[in-house]
């Protein structure tokens, strides 16, 4: 039988939704500008995959759901703090640890925004609540799916004859090249889903 509780509104959702509104590569010239909310969408499908890719061929017990939601919500706290380009983050370890607080704090103050009896469970997608060897695993994952969504979008670029982001693939794709020695379930996406991008819709629906 459902319990009555105390009616509370929340803005969680409706600051989520604003990640619409969050452009990505905001230093660099883009023949398409891509908004967080995309590159969340994209970070999920992906994370959820390379989950089932590892419960499938590896032996792994991950949840791809948990994986995927994870994902989702990986860059929200950018909706408080803006995107903060990476050659800025990674400049020097201090810039990247007075982030990574800024980042957290941030994260607080969208879950501090949730019903109290909701709190909880939200929490724990965007911290591990676990050091359990599956979810720490699985969160190795979503950091591999986010890399190879930057690369996704440098190759999108390129097909689109926009020279500016060539160093940026440079970069990306060979942080997915040193994923994929350690991750058997991102050589496999690189060998199978990775080729696909960049092609028009007729050429996708012809494989």
């Amino acid at each position: 039988m459902a319990h009555a509780h105390n009616v509370q509104q929340s803005p969680f959702l409706a600051i989520l939704s604003r990640m619409k509104y969050i452009n990505r590569w905001a230093l660099m010239r883009n023949s398409r500008e891509e908004n967080l909310s995309e590159h969340s969408l994209e970070v999920a499908l992906i994370a959820h995959m390379l989950a089932t890719i590892a419960c499938v061929r590896y032996g792994r017990t991950l949840d791809a759901n948990r994986a995927a939601v994870i994902a989702l919500l990986h860059d929200s706290s950018e909706i408080i703090t803006g995107d903060m380009p990476t050659p800025v983050k990674y400049a020097n370890g201090r810039i990247h640890d007075a982030y990574k607080d800024v980042e957290t704090l941030a994260e607080a103050s969208l879950i501090h925004t949730l019903p109290e009896d909701l709190r909880a469970v939200y929490a724990q997608y965007y911290q591990a609540q676990d050091a359990s060897e599956d979810e720490r695993y699985m969160r190795h994952l979503v950091k591999a799916a986010d890399k190879i969504s930057a690369l996704i979008k440098c190759i999108e670029e390129a097909q689109a004859g926009n020279t500016e982001f060539a160093t940026a693939q440079k970069s990306c794709q060979a942080a997915v090249n040193h994923m994929a020695r350690e991750l058997p379930e991102v050589a496999d996406f690189i060998a199978e889903f990775l080729p696909s991008y960049g092609s028009t819709l007729d050429e996708l629906l012809s494989l």
